[in-house]
C-alpha cells in the first residue's frame, strides 16, 4: 500500500493503527472456495470525524476501504482482496439517545445487539432484529441483516429509519427520516441498507424499537416429517397467528442440540421452536389456533409460559453452530443459506434433503421458515470445503432457490462467497446496480471486488 497513506494514518491515529499481520488476520474473513485476503492496516475509529478523515485519505490516493464491526459476517463482506485499510468501527458504540415516544433510538455502528437491548432493560422496549451473534449495528445495516423475529418484526431494512452516511469522498448525508414516513425524494436509506459497505458507512444509526410485549408463550411442536412441520408453518401463517419465531430443526439438528444442551431432551424428530407475542388474549387464542394446525399435520405443541424454559429454548437454537461442531468432532462447518416463497418452501427443502441424502453428506438443517429461510452447516472434513462435489452441491442448491423464485442468500448475503450467482439473480438489474456504485464511488475504493464483481456462474 501507499507509504504516503501509512505515514499519514500513523500520524492522524498513532497506536490506532495497526500493521501487524497477527492483527491484521483477525480484520478479513473468507467463506471456503475464496482466499482469505487481509488489509494493508487497522484503524480503530472513535467518532464520525474519524471515518472522514480515513475515508478522505483513501479517497485522495486511491485506496480501498473496508468497515468492521463485530466481524460475525459469513460471506466475506470484510475480507480485502485489494489490501487497503480496514476501518474498525467497534470503539464507536455510544447509544447516543433513546425516544420512547417515537420508539426509537439513536446508536453509533459499534454498538451491538445485546448492548442496546441490556440499556433499554427498563423502558418497556427492545431492538427486535437477532441474527444470533452479537452483531454490531453497523455491520447489521450493511448486511441486511434479519434471524429468528424477522417473520413478525421484519429485517433491518424495516428496522432503521435514518442514518448518517460517510460517502467515498469523506462527504457525510443524513438519509432516511424519523418521521413515520416521507414522500420526498428517492429512498437512498433502501439503497444503503444491504450495500455492504461499498456504496458507503455508517457513522450513526437511528433504529426501530418495538414494545416489549404483554404476553410471550413459547413452544417446541414435534412432527414426523420436515414436510408436515413447514405445512403447519403455512397454514398458521395464512390465519393471521400472533407468532413472533418459527424454527425448523431437522432430526440432525436435533439430535445435536440434544447432545449439547441436555435439558432440552427432545424426541428425535423434526422440531419446531415457537415463540407467539402480543396481550394475553391475542396470544392464547393464536397457540389454540397453532395447535390445530399443528395437529391438522400430526404435529404435538409442548407450550411454557416460564421465562428460564424460554430463555433455554433459544439459547439451545442460538447455540446450533457449536452443538454441530460438537456432535461432528473435528470437522469444519460450511454455512450457507437460501429463502424461497413460503408456497415453495416445503418443495425446495424435500428436493435439498434429497440432494444431501444423495451426495453423502452431513448436513444438519435449520431455517427461520416463517420467512422462508433455511440454513446448511455442511460438515466437512480437512480441504473438503473446495472440492468440486460440494462446490457443485453448493451450486445446486443456489439453482434451485432461483427456480423457486427465491433469493441466493435470504441472510448471510453477497460477499465474495455468493457475488458469482448476483447476474444469475439479478440479470440486467445487476447492470443498474453496477451504475449505482460507479455514479457513487466512481474509484472503487468502498469494499471492492464485492457486489458488483463480473465473476458469474450460470444458473443451472
Amino acid at each position: 500500500m501507499n507509504t504516503q497513506v501509512i505515514e499519514k494514518l500513523c500520524q492522524l491515529f498513532g497506536e490506532r493503527v495497526r500493521l501487524e499481520h497477527s492483527i491484521r488476520q483477525q480484520f478479513c474473513q473468507a467463506p471456503p472456495g475464496v482466499q482469505l485476503s487481509p488489509p494493508d492496516a487497522v484503524v480503530t475509529v472513535r467518532n464520525e470525524q474519524e471515518i472522514v478523515e480515513v475515508v478522505s485519505l483513501c479517497h485522495e490516493y486511491g485506496v480501498a476501504v473496508i468497515a468492521a464491526g463485530a466481524r460475525s459476517s459469513l460471506e466475506g463482506q470484510i475480507n480485502a482482496p485489494q489490501g487497503g485499510v480496514c476501518i474498525d468501527c467497534s470503539e464507536m458504540n455510544a447509544i447516543v439517545g433513546i425516544n420512547t415516544t417515537d420508539m426509537t433510538a439513536t446508536v453509533q455502528p459499534g454498538v451491538t445487539r445485546e448492548q442496546l437491548n441490556s440499556h433499554l432493560r427498563e423502558t418497556g422496549l427492545f431492538f427486535s432484529v437477532d441474527p444470533g451473534a452479537n452483531a454490531s449495528m453497523g455491520g447489521m445495516a450493511a448486511t441486511r441483516a434479519s434471524g429468528t423475529n424477522s417473520v413478525r418484526y421484519g429485517t433491518m431494512a424495516a428496522n432503521v429509519k435514518a442514518a448518517r452516511w460517510v460517502m467515498a469522498d469523506g462527504t457525510v448525508a443524513q438519509i432516511g427520516s424519523r418521521a413515520p414516513k416521507s414522500a420526498m425524494g428517492l429512498d437512498l436509506l433502501a439503497i444503503a441498507v444491504g450495500s455492504e459497505g461499498t456504496l458507503g458507512l455508517f457513522s450513526e444509526l437511528d433504529v426501530r424499537l418495538h414494545p416489549v410485549p404483554e404476553a410471550i408463550v413459547a413452544g417446541v411442536c414435534s412432527f414426523a416429517s420436515v414436510d408436515d412441520a413447514v405445512q403447519t408453518v403455512a397454514s398458521a401463517l395464512g390465519q393471521g397467528l400472533s407468532v413472533a419465531r418459527i424454527e425448523l430443526l431437522d432430526v440432525t439438528a436435533v439430535r445435536a442440540c440434544n447432545a449439547y444442551s441436555p435439558s432440552l431432551n427432545l424426541p428425535e424428530n423434526p422440531h419446531l421452536f415457537l415463540e407467539f407475542h402480543g396481550d394475553t388474549s391475542t396470544v392464547a387464542s393464536s397457540v389454540e389456533g397453532f395447535i390445530d394446525c399443528a395437529h391438522e399435520f400430526g404435529g404435538q405443541l409442548k407450550i411454557s409460559h416460564r421465562l428460564e424454559e424460554r430463555t433455554a429454548l433459544w439459547k439451545a437454537r442460538h447455540d446450533a453452530w457449536w452443538a454441530f461442531h460438537a456432535y461432528y468432532k473435528g470437522r469444519k462447518g460450511l454455512a450457507t443459506d437460501v429463502c424461497v416463497p413460503l408456497s415453495s418452501l416445503s418443495a425446495c427443502i424435500s428436493a435439498t434433503v434429497a440432494d444431501i441424502a444423495a451426495s453423502g453428506l452431513d448436513a444438519p438443517l435449520i431455517g427461520h421458515v416463517g420467512d422462508g429461510n433455511f440454513h446448511l452447516l455442511i460438515m466437512l472434513q480437512e480441504g473438503e470445503d473446495e472440492s468440486v462435489s460440494i462446490q457443485a452441491f453448493l451450486s445446486r442448491l443456489s439453482s434451485r432457490a432461483l427456480s423457486f423464485g427465491g433469493t441466493v442468500s435470504g441472510e448471510h448475503g453477497v460477499g465474495e462467497g455468493k457475488v458469482k450467482w448476483m447476474s444469475a439473480q439479478h440479470g440486467a438489474a445487476l447492470d443498474c446496480m453496477r451504475a449505482i456504485k460507479a455514479a457513487l464511488d466512481p474509484a472503487n475504493i468502498l469494499n471492492p471486488g464485492k457486489m458488483y464483481h463480473p465473476r458469474t456462474v450460470d444458473a443451472q
